[in-house]
This record gives structure tokens, C-alpha cells and sequence, in this order.
């Protein structure tokens, strides 16, 4: 059997990460062997080593970590319409066989539970030297846009969340002109990337001063950044005039009901964080109710994505490479070479992004 070094957890046990020596995956006849480049970090892969949630494959004991991932087909078949040397990116979520939505590939709408996500639950992950997939889950990347597709899965994100807001919106005569994404963090920043891509006038509210990065990130964009620090959101439209979309990507539970009473007439709140614990709190239920009523208001969640909006992420990449040159490449302020993870698992964590560089190949 041959071995590869992988980043492991063991599901629920906090502070189990470790490098260890894991199987090197066989290619099956029908898959793609990848060698990892680099993958992404970010908060679920913090709550999975804080031992919150993570689900080992069956039969394991641990959990290869990792799902933000860049990587370059190392073994093919003729079949996969990919060749040796190809840039790849891989989806996160597998379906469950079972259930409608993941019989018409719309496996992001499971709704039996039984999905699969890679380094998350039940299947292994990215912090790997190599992993192997169905050619099927396996996004192209252009070589142009080598040093930034580590963000195409955050990205995905986004865009399915903003594909949403315009089906969604086909219940009526709608053309949105301003759009507030709420939070400066990866996800923000890449919702304020794509709607400037989409042509909307686009503000990004966070909590660090107008001298932070993610403020010159927002800026380069062309977006308009406001330090909101101890500001009511109910006061940002008399900041940013009317909003048609608000996108809530700050993690913070109390922000999501103040984006309720901010959304114009026939405007549209999406929701992109999660947010863990229990917390109780007091809030002006009449009056949100009220605002969403009147208005003809929208509020819905997101979460993962279809291979449809990998496919327009590395699409959205090209157009913002080419109006927004070197933007993307600012997210990532931090490339950690794998073996020094520890600096960023258990540590309080500064910049925008951080990646752990698994090969150069």
C-alpha cells in the first residue's frame, strides 16, 4: 500500500489534529487523481478542530480536513476530458442517492441528510498530498488564474446565494441598482466581488477601520466601504440610499435581524453565515414583521453550492482578473507551508485568508 501525509481530525474530539501518514488513493477506473496545491482555511475547518462537528468516512476513525482546495490532475483516463497537468478544482457536497433534489444533481437541496461533504462529513477532505474524484465534480481552472482558484469554493458560495436573489426575484419587474454585502470577511469581500461584476452599485459594511485591507480590497473593487463600529445597522440606508439586496455575511446572529429592517421596497435579504450557540435576545418582532409585509420583502438562507456555480465563479474569476487586475490575489494574506498548520489551528488568526501550501507542482 502506498502512503501520503495528510492533516487529520478525529470527529468531536477537540484539539486532535494532527500530520499523520494516511493511504495514498488508488485511481479507480473511472476517476482523476489529483495532486493537492494548496488548500484554503477557514471557519468551519476552526469549528471541526474545535471538535463542534465532522463526520469520519465509515470505516475510519479520523477525517482528512479540508474543502476550499487547488489542485492538478496527476492520473487520467481517456474518458474524464481531462489530461495530466490540467488545473482542477474540486466540489464539496456528494449526494445522497436518495432524495429528489440530489436525483436531479441538485445535490446543495438534499433533503434527506444523507449527503456526503468532503472534509466535513463522511469523506475525506483536501489536506492531503493527493486525493481522487469522479471527473464529473472537477471544475477546470484556467492556468491564468492558477494563484487565485484556491477561492472558487468560497466563491461558489456567493454565487449561488446571488443566483438565488435573481430566480427568486422573477415574481416580479426587478432591476436592482445598490446592493449592501454586511461583513468584510472572504465571503463578503467575493459577494461585493461578484455583484460589482454583476454592474450593482455596491457597499461592504465592516467593523475594521477605513485603513484595513479588506476596506482597500472593497476599494479596489470599486465598491464603497463603511466602518460601521459601533453604528446601528438600521442606519446604513441613510448611508447607502435605498437597498435592493442585502447579502449578511458577518457570523453574527443579531445583525441578520437588523438586516431585516433595512431592505427597500421589493428588496431581497440572503443570508450566507452560519452561526452556532444559543443565544436569546430581544428584538422588534412587530415591526419586522411589519417592514417585510409591506415592503414585499424576501429573507432566505444559503449554503454549498451546485458545480453550476463553481462553473460561473471561475467565469466571474476571468472578469474580475480582467476589470479588477490583482484584487482576488489581495484575499489571501497568508500562504502557511502545511507542515507549519499549527500556526493557524488553535491560534488567534489575523488577515483576510490564509492557505496552507501543500506542493508546487
Amino acid at each position: 500500500m502506498e502512503i501520503m501525509k495528510a492533516i487529520t481530525i478525529k470527529p468531536g474530539v477537540k484539539n486532535s489534529i494532527e500530520m499523520r501518514d494516511a493511504p495514498d488513493p488508488a485511481r479507480g477506473d473511472d476517476n482523476v487523481k489529483v495532486k493537492v496545491l494548496r488548500v484554503g482555511l477557514c471557519g468551519t475547518d476552526a469549528d471541526i478542530y474545535a471538535g463542534e462537528y465532522g463526520e469520519a468516512p465509515p470505516g475510519d476513525d479520523y477525517l482528512i480536513l479540508g474543502h476550499e482546495n487547488f489542485g492538478v490532475v496527476e492520473e487520467t483516463n481517456g474518458n474524464s476530458g481531462l489530461r495530466r497537468g490540467d488545473y482542477v478544482v474540486s466540489t464539496v457536497r456528494r449526494p445522497c442517492g436518495k432524495c429528489l433534489n440530489c436525483q436531479q444533481g441538485e445535490m446543495d437541496f438534499c433533503s434527506s441528510g444523507d449527503y456526503t461533504e468532503r472534509g466535513i462529513k463522511g469523506r475525506h477532505g483536501f489536506m492531503a498530498e493527493y486525493y481522487t474524484e469522479s471527473p464529473e465534480y472537477l471544475i477546470h481552472i484556467p492556468p491564468a488564474l492558477r494563484d487565485v482558484a484556491v477561492l472558487l469554493e468560497p466563491t461558489s458560495i456567493v454565487e449561488k446565494g446571488i443566483d438565488h436573489i435573481y430566480l427568486i426575484q422573477r415574481r416580479i419587474s426587478w432591476q436592482p441598482k445598490r446592493a449592501l454585502v454586511l461583513g468584510a470577511g472572504p465571503v463578503g469581500l467575493l459577494a461585493a466581488a461578484v455583484l460589482r461584476v454583476r454592474g450593482l452599485e455596491t457597499f461592504v459594511a465592516g467593523r475594521e477601520p477605513s485603513t484595513d485591507l479588506r476596506a482597500q480590497v472593497a476599494k479596489g473593487l470599486q465598491a464603497s466601504y463603511l466602518s460601521v463600529d459601533g453604528m446601528a445597522i438600521t442606519d446604513l440606508p441613510g448611508k447607502t440610499g435605498p437597498l435592493d439586496i442585502v447579502i449578511e455575511a458577518t457570523g453574527v446572529s443579531s445583525v441578520v435581524f437588523g438586516a431585516m429592517q433595512i431592505l427597500a421596497p421589493n428588496g431581497i435579504l440572503c443570508l450566507l453565515s452560519v452561526t452556532g450557540g444559543t443565544g436569546v435576545r430581544p428584538e422588534p418582532t412587530d415591526r419586522i414583521n411589519q417592514d417585510l409585509v409591506l415592503g414585499n420583502n424576501v429573507v432566505f438562507g444559503s449554503v454549498n453550492a451546485n458545480p453550476r456555480h463553481f462553473r460561473k465563479g471561475v467565469e466571474d474569476f476571468q472578469s474580475l482578473e480582467k476589470s479588477y487586475p490583482g484584487v482576488l490575489q489581495k484575499l489571501i494574506t497568508s500562504r502557511l507551508p502545511w507542515h507549519d498548520y499549527g500556526q493557524w489551528f488553535g491560534q488567534k488568526r489575523t488577515g483576510i485568508k490564509t492557505t496552507l501550501e501543500i506542493s508546487t507542482g
